[in-house]
């Protein structure tokens, strides 16, 4: 009898999944690659951009409350310098928390507790409407207006990234991660972009590192 061999299945799209709770995260990251997806995921924010940044996923779907960054700030960092898609998954519904969830330009908003049976139509839908929309209409609609100045606004994006990462593993505020960073970047004698760099591929090394 004549067999014909089945083709594999085509991967959906590749999806960036953060949450500092691991027993979601695997979930997540299981029931997303049994429908489909090219999974990459992240306990925390700072791992997270590192990833994006080598990876270039489609779409993140992110937690809103880790330690160190923030939801929030991965979701500003892909959207500022890698013109990424994002979606949250979060437990908070507060005004403050929807305004801002508003105002980063994120995809969709969806609320816990879902089980994946819920979750991964959510994102089967948000990219078919990434793939029905221009590349141009996708980066005008994640831009929000124009916020008021922060602290990390002057910032490239290696010094910003750098901010964070000293954030995370310091447990420090924007503001004293940013004095910290120029205090080492004084300490060494160079400018503060050169401290980053020097910084970024330290974490990146050692990351690495671990794979091995």
């Amino acid at each position: 009898m004549l067999t014909v061999a089945q083709a594999p299945l085509e991967v959906a799209g590749k999806i960036l999944v953060v949450d500092d709770d691991r027993l979601v995260l695997a979930t997540l990251t299981h029931g997303l690659t049994q429908a489909g997806y090219d999974v990459i995921d992240a306990d925390n924010g700072d791992d997270a951009i590192l990833l994006a940044r080598e990876h270039r996923p489609d779409l993140a779907l992110l937690d809103i409350r880790m330690e160190g960054m923030s939801g929030f700030d991965v979701a500003a960092y892909l959207r500022e310098y890698c013109k990424m898609p994002f979606m949250f998954l979060s437990a908070f519904t507060d005004d403050d928390t929807v305004r801002q969830v508003h105002e980063l330009g994120a995809v969709d908003y969806l609320v816990k507790p879902l089980d994946i049976g819920q979750i991964v139509p959510a994102v089967q839908a948000v990219f078919a409407r990434l793939k029905a929309s221009s590349s141009v209409a996708i980066t005008a609609a994640a831009v929000p207006p124009k916020a008021p100045a922060r602290l990390t606004d002057a910032l490239s994006p290696v010094e910003a990234m750098a901010v964070g990462i000293l954030m995370h593993r310091y447990s420090l505020g924007r503001e004293a991660a940013f004095d910290r960073l120029h205090r080492m970047a004084t300490a060494n004698g160079l400018a503060a972009g050169a401290e980053a760099e020097r910084l970024l591929e330290a974490v990146e090394r050692l990351s690495g590192a671990a794979d091995l």
